[in-house]
């Protein structure tokens, strides 16, 4: 799921419970314009990195321990990635969606579109 910097979801997308993470951070980022891409560890790759660059966002991504050739990021950019977790906390208050009652992709895609749309919806 892709949150902006305001705790609001952004992008879906339902996998198996095995696949990682980092593997679906390209279709989520991709077509969004923002100026920082705000990662966890596990999101550092040398492909995130260089297809956020490309899209024109600074990734704002810790490195991991076993990385050879660290670099610098904004650490006090990095300390409000707090907002997105809180929309992840906001996202899963629903029982549904936090314990994926739904047996089949569709029905929980659905269940997390609507939250989605309820979350919104408290905008207007």
């Amino acid at each position: 799921m892709a949150i902006d910097s305001h705790g609001m979801p952004v992008r879906l997308a339902v996998t198996e419970g095995t696949v990682a993470d980092s593997s679906q951070a390209f279709p989520l980022i991709e077509g969004i314009e923002a100026q920082c891409l705000l990662a966890d560890k596990a999101y550092d790759t040398n492909e995130i990195i260089a297809a956020a660059r490309e899209s024109g966002m600074d990734p704002v991504i810790p490195p991991k321990k076993n990385r050879r050739e660290e670099w610098d990021y904004d650490q006090a950019l990095y300390r409000l990635r707090h907002l997105v977790e809180n929309g992840f906390l906001e996202f899963k208050q629903w029982r549904g969606v936090a314990t994926r009652y739904a047996k089949r992709a569709a029905s929980f895609l659905a269940i997390c579109q609507l939250r989605a749309v309820m979350i919104w919806s408290r905008l207007f």
